[in-house]
């Protein structure tokens, strides 16, 4: 069939046909009768959109007759073939050809169709993704469904996608969270969060800031985008709104109810004090701590439901917030199953049993309790319990509730514990008893205030009330155990009613609630191995939440087709109204068990049985187990689910017995008691609500009737479902992947089995029996605009072209649907366009490379043709020349082209002489015409000139002759007036100078006396010194005499000691025996005297080394010294230099004074004549003016005055004009001339003789004004040069005060010296006469052991030996330092001689310098002064010369709120910044701050401060959200302080001031307080403009910067859900990246015309820029749509547009563009290949500004948006995780929007003088005044 024939045929429809039927036309066999056959609806086809309207050449299933076949082919499934045609499977066609199959294990199994499939075929032939081949049966009359496009895959809406059913979304759902990681789905209005079983970085605060104020599918999916639409109806339309989370235990319900009231509490936070979202988050901890336990699925399982309405008052702010609460699991406080837990409280209270508050209840550990042991496990892995517990108490006392009414819960919750371990003994097979010794009973009753004997008692016995009598009956054991467990529940349940209500109470609040938002956290649907009463109930509340859904999907999906003007039709959806009255109608399973409840004796079992008789076989709903007579089945919504009968009274009668009733309320303990009483205070919870169920229910006539729990439920059912109808629904349907709690792992089984139970294929199956594809006009433009026509897209109106378009590519008008802002598909539609669009897509890439094929084709095959042509060429011609070449010929063919150029030559020559004769001729004789014109006309212009030019010239003589001399005389009265002051003003100087002269004189005198005074000083010295050498000759004489002596000596004890050697002869037999005693003594004292000896010689040696160091210390001084003594002559010489220089200029400079008195005599000259000139001119003035109306009378009469004017031009009139009003006063002597002519003739010869006698004076004195005037410019020529030399004077006077101090410090160095010489002397004498003493006291040790023996005088004869050489030493060492002395003196001299020198050097020099700043001073005068009078002898009429301002403003202090009001409060932007200085109002302060510190007021200039800094602040705080009004001031407040450190006086802020500016610091007052607050404020001020522009740009951001794309050729526009936004076709009002970049433009003229900072304005455009990527980025992270590779490439062109905004505005160097490096890096990413390890390891390099989070987010968000790119697979992001597994990055995906870089304040001086800034009108500050 051709693609012609197919569109012009009729589609086949197919629609459903009743509840469990649908119906499929069939295609008529002949004419146009049409069969129907009736196909009933199987398993598959129960998920199979097989009621979807399409064509016939696409539709699932289709009847033919003759050769014609539907097929399931290759090419798409229902494409139909002809029998004789070949079907050949072809690669390239395979878009369309996947479907779904069952499979036990995956559910559902992908699969491709390998064989063509032809009707009545039962295999169909399929290739399976392992690449194993399948047979698979199917019906006929029920394909499989297909599989999406992969396009379609990944989707944030599951209705966004073509094909809807279950294993679609099952598919959609692994790949979001297996493969993308990415938790949150959208199905319609249903929100599916699947439990991560990890701690995932999404929740942060940034994120929360990214998700307020956005639309919900404009993000991708989140727990927060939910909350954010529920505030947001809430604040736009004030309705109540609800968010209902369910899902199975495990699966993140409690979690996913907290991060929604986290959202809430955090974008409505309150300006009060009271904190209340602080509160309501509070409640979270502790009723988790009493209602959570853990179970086999959930380590933190809410064993209860709740329903927490957050209450806001009219500006949406929390005020308050209540709880309900909902069948709470009683049993779990007596039993828990295997590796459960009790509530956690218990497991807490036992951790920190071992604390002091905690020991009066006697707890123990968590395993000695019978309630909390009962699992096995009581520890929780990664859990503290004892953390928790003072988690909850912080908790408890944040919301008020004091440690009292802490330790009174922990009491009752001890004492269940207790309660749980009192033993109960069984007496006999009827009878129990309990010992009253029990230590646990005793602690119970000690807790609760009870007695013992009566607990004991009736825990084992029952009163039986009769009409005749009271019987108190025995238990058994069993009952006893039950009894008691029945009052452990009753108490538990009691407290935790108590808390909640407690909790509500502190969260109420005073004023009235205007909207709340309601988080129903409740149980989803339950189906466990054993089902009880609590399943039932669980399941049965589900069912109501059920129907309440279906009922708002419906609702919903109505109101978008009225919204769009679609027409509505009738929709079957599944209602389970059945099944809640077969609960809860009259005669149900609730009443009949309330009726069972109500009998004595009544049994489950009777209970059971009434069900069987009343149900089975006539409820379709309702079965009977084969094998059970205990249990009975329900067929839910969901599933069937088999209930245990066991337990269901008791567990609905909730008993206690009345006598342990009656204990409990009589105990001592008030909470206790509370619990008990008969007639407690109603609550919300308990209150009984009518029910009106579908049949009527009959009440029990008994007034001893008690609520059973099933009535209860009952109630609070009906009310929470009130509730929920007045309120907008949000569904969030929690999803547990799999039962090993493994992160990121999807079971498909537990998966497809929650989802069927939630609901969420309900509404997908009720939104694919319409049109669940739904297209906004601009998105089907954008994304389907290649299968258009030129002369559709033509067309002006998109809408019009969308309905044209759709019209060719889809004949049945039935599958689609155009609304008002969108186009509505049924199911496959968009899959079809989709394969249209990939065909035409993958034709024009065919096309495309056919073109580019055939043209390297084509040039391949022309480059070679063209090499064989050349080839060809060159071999034939070879050949030819070969065969036709010979001697004969080339000389035939040589002649002829001989022959043939002589001849063309001749002939050309003869053609070309011709032409050129012909050519001169006329050229001759036009030339010669042309140049006899220009001749005759240039010689009448020549003539007529040299007319004008005499004319004019004589006429332009006289005038300016006689207007001259008129002119020259009135300057000349003025510039001798001038030069008459100046001179009285040089007489005065001149006076100055001689008493300064005078004075420096005196100060000269007074310095020679200084010096004569030095000198005396230096006389002292030397005779001082003189005195010393002296000494030192004495000493030395005394030394030699005492020597001389000591040898004398030596030679009497050497006569001595022969004699005594003789008598020792004579006398040596007498002595013999004394001689051993005097050996003895002799030895000891030899011995003594050695000992000595060496001691002295260690003392000695050490002294030596001593003076030997002191000595090179002293040399190495010395050394120093005379280094510093050349460098000090170099620089005496470098001064004697520039002294020489200063001299020459000091003679200079004298000798130019002596102008002066030239100067003086040629001014008394010019007094003289001007004296003579003054006499003269009053003489004839009169004479003046009667020759000047002479010669104006005479010019009139010789000349016409019109004439002349019209023969002057415009340029000689304002030339004549430019000295004053002239033509004024020629029309003034006009009339004076009439008067004076008959005077004329007679007085014409005087007057001329008068006039050049005038003229001749008026020439003398204009040279002597020249004269003056190349004196002037001498003198300007000498201040030049004496400004250059005072610089380097000045410069060399700098190093003067060097000099001084080194002076200083060498004659501090001089006085150490001379210190340390005399130390040493002092030290020699010492030592001189130590050994002096030493040697007379060995003189006499010899002297009284000498006639002893002769050993001791050789020893001593050798000691005075080496004490003779060290006295030689020591007296050459004196040598020594003698002459260092006299070195150095003669050193210290010529350092004084050179110090007094230096300073009288350094006095001339700085005499010299005082001088010639005077003369410099007076030259400056008498410039001025010169300047002035020339510039006043030029003009013709004199002006007052300006005032000289001083920089100040003075203001009254009564006047000083006026100046800040005017200035600062009432002041607007727009008025200053057009044509006035930056900073004006900031300069104006700073004058007015002079004033106040010229007068030395303190109080004055305090509070002028104050009051600026208040009025800044003011002015600020009213305007804080107004950009310019913000930019005014931070810039004036910047130019203020820059002022106040400018004029501060301090050396670090006055470099770049002028010297005039240096004149106008602060004198008194040191401000740099006020600095230190003024730029406090300006930071303030800072921060509070960066907010305002934040808050401006940030709007526009993502608009402009990501949803934008302003790239032909890039939109690439998926398929959307339900969640997409609407949108109008005209989307005008749309941001671009224009917008983004007006604004940035906006922001920084502005910036620019107020004038701040370059610096400031770099910094907030960093900070800008850095909000734009970090938002950007975040959001990008956020919107898995945004990230492909065109979105890539368009973020990447928005940064080269921001990097070209930097260039234009030349802020390359704010390092703004460093900012962008993230987002830049996000581009890159996206763009960049990704799927070798080259490709990983590139990314690893390259992405150094993205953390790793960052990166795999990136990563596992990409999308492709089309079917030519490839997703990022799994393995590809492990290996670049791994890789990035070495950063240390951080782990926080969002960036911090909110983060400000360090501002700093640059000092900038102000260039503007402040004597020159004058008050401008527009101000009102009349009153100031500049002084």
């Amino acid at each position: 069939m051709s693609e012609e024939e197919e569109e012009r045929e009729p589609g086949v429809t197919i629609w459903p046909g009743g509840p469990g039927v649908w119906r499929l036309p069939s295609r008529p066999e002949s004419g146009s009768r049409r069969e129907t056959r009736v196909i009933p609806s199987g398993p598959i086809l129960s998920h199979l959109p097989c009621w979807v309207q399409l064509p016939r050449s696409r539709c699932l299933a289709a009847y033919g007759s003759g050769d014609s076949h539907p097929v399931a082919g290759p090419q798409g499934v229902g494409m139909e073939y002809r029998a004789e045609e070949s079907l050949v499977f072809t690669p390239e066609q395979h878009t369309y050809n996947r479907v779904w199959i069952p499979d036990p294990e995956e559910v559902w199994k992908s699969a491709e169709i390998s064989k063509d499939y032809r009707v009545g075929d039962k295999v169909l032939r399929l290739l399976l993704e392992d690449g194993t081949e399948l047979d698979y049966s199917v019906d006929p009359e029920s394909l499989p469904p297909l599989r999406n496009p992969d396009i379609l895959v990944g989707e944030n809406d599951l209705t966004a996608l073509s094909y809807l059913h279950e294993p679609a979304v099952l598919h959609n759902l692994r790949i979001r969270f297996a493969e993308s990681k990415l938790i949150y789905t959208y199905s319609g209005i249903i929100l599916v969060a699947m439990n991560p079983y990890k701690q995932l970085p999404i929740y942060g605060d940034a994120i929360i800031h990214a998700y307020s104020g956005q639309n919900m599918g404009d993000m991708d999916p989140h727990i927060f985008a939910v909350a954010e639409e529920a505030y947001k109806q809430m604040a736009r339309n004030n309705r109540n709104q609800s968010i209902i989370v369910s899902g199975e235990s495990g699966a993140g319900k409690t979690v996913s109810a907290r991060y929604a009231m986290r959202y809430f509490a955090t974008v409505s936070k309150s300006s009060s004090t009271a904190h209340v979202e602080d509160k309501v988050l509070a409640s979270n901890p502790i009723t988790e701590a009493v209602g959570n336990a853990k179970t086999t699925r959930n380590d933190n399982s809410s064993r209860f439901g709740k329903y927490t309405e957050i209450s806001f008052d009219e500006r949406n702010q929390i005020i308050g917030a209540n709880m309900r609460t909902y069948l709470l699991e009683k049993s779990r406080v007596v039993f828990q199953s295997e590796n459960e837990r009790n509530y956690h409280i218990f497991y807490q209270l036992c951790a920190s049993a071992q604390q002091s508050e905690f020991k009066h209840l006697k707890l123990g550990t968590a395993e000695e309790f019978n309630y909390t042991r009962m699992g096995g496990n009581t520890v929780i892995e990664g859990v503290n319990d004892r953390a928790d517990m003072i988690e909850t108490q912080k908790t408890f006392t944040l919301l008020g509730f004091k440690e009292d009414f802490q330790m009174d819960v922990f009491k009752i919750l001890a004492a269940i514990l207790h309660l749980g371990n009192v033993q109960i003994m069984a007496v006999g097979n009827e009878r129990s008893s309990v010992s009253e010794d029990d230590s646990h009973l005793k602690v119970f009753c000690e807790l609760l205030g009870l007695e013992s004997s009566q607990v004991a008692q009736w825990l084992c016995n029952r009163k039986i009330i009769t009409s005749s009598e009271t019987v108190v009956k025995p238990m058994t054991r069993p009952q006893a155990v039950n009894a008691r467990d029945a009052l452990a529940k009753k108490i538990y349940a009691h407290l935790f009613d108590f808390i909640v209500e407690r909790i509500n109470q502190a969260l109420q609040f005073s004023g009235k609630q205007h909207t709340f938002i309601g988080v129903l956290d409740i149980y989803g649907f339950e189906t466990f191995d054993v089902n009880s009463f609590e399943q039932f109930c669980i399941n049965y509340a589900n069912e109501k939440l059920q129907q309440q859904f279906n009922l708002h999907v419906f609702k919903l999906e109505q109101e978008e087709y009225m919204k769009e003007d679609i027409p509505w039709t009738l929709i079957d959806f599944y209602d389970n109204q059945p099944v809640i009255d077969l609960i809860e109608a009259k005669m149900g399973i609730l009443e009949l068990l309330d009726e069972e409840c109500l009998l004595p004796h009544g049994t489950d079992e009777n209970w059971l049985q009434k069900l069987y008789n009343n149900f089975v076989n006539k409820n379709s709903l309702f079965e009977k187990p084969r094998m059970s007579n205990t249990s009975f089945i329900i067929q839910h919504f969901a599933d069937k689910v088999e209930y245990k009968c066991e337990g269901f009274l008791e567990k609905n009668r909730d008993t206690v017995y009345d006598m342990l009733v009656e204990v409990l309320r009589a105990s001592k303990f008030h909470l206790c008691a509370s619990f008990f009483q008969e007639n407690p205070v109603p609550s919300p919870f308990s209150a009984m609500i009518t029910v009106k169920s579908a049949k009527q229910v009959i009440k029990p006539n008994s007034k001893h009737f008690r609520t059973t729990v099933g009535s209860k439920f009952r109630s609070s059912l009906y009310l929470l479902m009130e509730t929920l109808n007045a309120t907008t629904p949000h569904y969030v349907r929690c999803i547990k992947p799999n039962d090993e709690k493994l992160p990121f792992e999807f079971d498909s089984k537990r998966i497809v089995q929650q989802l069927r139970a939630c609901g969420v294929l309900e509404t997908i199956r009720i939104g694919a029996q319409s049109y669940p594809s739904r297209w906004t006009y601009i998105e089907f433009y954008s994304r389907y605009g290649i299968l258009m026509t030129k002369q559709e897209l033509s067309l002006s109106d998109k809408k019009e072209i969308c309905k044209v378009v759709l019209h060719r590519l889809i004949q049945d008008s039935n599958q689609y649907q155009f609304g008002k802002t969108k186009i509505f598909f049924r199911a496959g539609q968009v899959a079809y366009l989709e394969k249209l669009r990939l065909d035409k897509l993958r034709q024009s890439c065919i096309m495309i490379q056919k073109h580019v094929r055939g043209w390297l084709q084509r040039r391949t095959f022309l480059r070679e043709r063209r090499a064989a042509v050349t080839i060809q060429q060159y071999f034939r011609g070879q050949q030819t020349v070969r065969k036709a070449i010979t001697a004969t010929a080339l000389k035939e063919a040589w002649a002829a082209i001989v022959i043939q150029k002589h001849c063309r030559g001749y002939l050309v020559r003869s053609l070309y002489q011709l032409i050129r004769v012909a050519t001169i001729t006329i050229q001759a004789y036009t030339r010669g015409l042309l140049a006899r014109r220009a001749y005759r006309k240039m010689l009448e212009e020549h003539k007529a000139v040299i007319l004008q030019k005499y004319a004019r010239a004589w006429l332009a003589r006289r005038r300016f002759q006689n207007i001259r001399r008129f002119v020259l005389n009135i300057q000349l009265t003025y510039r001798v007036q001038r030069l008459q002051k100046k001179l009285e003003d040089q007489n005065k100087e001149n006076h100055g100078l001689v008493e300064k002269l005078t004075s420096l004189a005196a100060l000269r005198a007074g310095d020679v006396e200084k010096i004569q005074k030095l000198e005396a000083e230096l006389e002292r010295a030397a005779a001082h010194r003189q005195n010393y050498e002296e000494k030192g000759r004495r000493y030395r004489g005394a030394m030699e005499e005492k020597l001389a002596k000591l040898q004398k000596h030596n030679s009497e004890l050497e006569t001595q000691k022969e004699q005594a050697q003789l008598k020792l002869q004579q006398k040596t037999e007498e002595l013999k025996e004394k001689m051993d005693d005097l050996t003895k003594q002799l030895f000891d004292d030899v011995q003594k005297e050695e000992r000595q000896r060496i001691l002295l010689e260690k003392s000695f040696e050490l002294k030596t080394q001593d003076y030997e160091k002191q000595i090179q210390s002293l040399k190495e001084e010395i050394k120093a010294l005379r280094d510093e003594k050349m460098q000090l002559q170099h620089q005496v010489e470098e001064e004697h230099i520039t002294s020489a220089g200063l001299k020459g200029e000091v003679a200079r400079l004298s000798q130019q004074a002596k102008t002066i008195s030239e100067f003086e005599k040629e001014i008394e000259l010019l007094q003289a004549q001007k004296i003579d000139v003054e006499k003269h001119v009053q003489s004839q003035k009169r004479e003046m003016r009667e020759k000047m109306s002479e010669i104006t009378r005479q010019l009139l009469e010789s000349y016409d005055i019109e004439d002349v004017r019209s023969r002057l031009s415009t340029e000689d009139l304002e030339h004549l004009n430019e000295d004053g009003e002239l033509w004024f006063a020629y029309e003034g002597l006009k009339k004076a001339t009439r008067v004076l002519e008959s005077h004329f003739q007679s007085q014409k010869d005087c007057y001329e003789k008068e006039i050049e006698a005038l003229n001749f004076k008026v020439v003398h004195l204009s040279q002597e004004i020249n004269h003056l005037q190349k004196l002037f410019r001498e003198e300007n020529d000498i201040n030049e040069s004496i400004r250059h030399e005072v610089a380097r004077l000045t410069s060399e006077n700098m190093m003067i005060p060097d000099f001084k101090q080194q002076i200083s410090e060498l004659e501090k160095q001089k006085q150490d010296l001379e210190i340390r010489l005399n130390e040493q002397t002092e030290k020699m004498k010492g030592k001189l006469e130590e050994l002096s003493n030493q040697l007379n006291r060995n003189r006499e040790e010899e002297g009284t052991q000498r006639k002893a023996v002769e050993a001791q005088n050789e020893i001593h004869t050798r000691e005075k030996e080496k004490l003779i050489d060290k006295i030689h030493e020591m007296q050459e060492a004196s040598e020594h330092l003698k002459r260092q002395f006299e070195t150095e003196s003669e050193v210290k001299s010529s350092f004084r001689q050179e110090a007094s020198r230096l300073t009288l050097e350094n006095r001339d020099l700085e005499e010299e310098l005082d001088m010639k700043d005077r003369v410099i001073k007076k030259l400056q005068d008498q410039v001025r002064t010169l300047t002035k009078t020339i510039e006043k002898a030029n003009d013709v009429q004199v002006s007052p010369g300006p005032k000289e301002y001083l920089g100040m403003l003075e203001y009254k202090r009564e006047d000083e709120a006026k100046l800040i009001q005017n200035l600062i409060l009432d002041l607007k932007p727009r008025g200053v910044v057009v044509n006035m200085i930056p900073g004006l109002p900031a300069h104006i302060l700073f004058m007015c701050v002079r004033y106040a510190d010229s007068l030395n007021d303190a109080n004055m200039l305090k509070s002028l401060m104050n009051s600026t800094i208040n009025g800044i602040k003011q002015v600020v705080k009213e305007h804080l959200e107004d950009f310019e009004m913000l930019s005014f001031w931070l810039s004036n407040t910047c130019h203020f302080l820059n002022c106040l450190k400018q004029y501060s006086g301090e050396e670090e802020f006055m470099k770049h001031n002028s010297p005039h500016q240096n004149k106008n610091c602060l004198n008194n007052f040191d401000l740099s307080e006020y600095r230190q607050i003024l730029s406090d404020v300006a930071i303030r001020i800072y921060h509070q403009f960066i907010v305002v522009m934040e808050n401006n740009i940030q709007p526009i951001i993502v608009p402009g910067m990501l949803e934008y794309e302003s790239l032909q050729g890039i939109s690439g526009l998926k398929p959307t859900g339900f969640r997409k936004r609407s949108s109008s076709v005209d989307d005008t009002d749309a941001y671009t990246m224009t917008s983004v970049l007006q604004q940035l433009s906006y922001f920084y003229s502005t910036m620019c015309q107020n004038g701040l900072d370059p610096e400031l304005v770099r910094q907030a455009v960093k900070q800008l820029f850095f909000l734009i990527g970090a938002v950007t980025l975040n959001s990008l992270f956020l919107r898995k749509d945004m990230c492909s590779c065109r979105k890539g490439m368009q973020i990447r062109c928005n940064i080269s547009y921001l990097e070209e905004w930097l260039k234009d505005k030349n802020l390359q160097k704010s390092l703004a563009k460093e900012t962008l490096e993230p987002l830049s890096q996000a581009a890159w990413l996206l763009q960049v290949k990704k799927t070798t390890d080259s490709d990983a390891q590139e990314i690893y390099e390259r992405c150094t500004s993205l953390s790793a989070v960052q990166i795999i987010k990136i990563l596992n968000s990409y999308t492709p948006i089309d079917d030519f790119e490839k997703r990022v697979t799994p393995s590809f992001v492990r290996k670049v995780q791994a890789l990035l597994n070495s950063r240390e990055d951080s782990s926080q995906l969002m960036l911090d929007t909110k983060y400000l870089f360090q501002v700093t304040f640059p000092f900038t001086p102000s260039p503007h003088a402040l004597e020159m800034i004058e008050l401008p009108s527009s101000f009102k500050l009349g009153f100031l005044r500049r002084l």
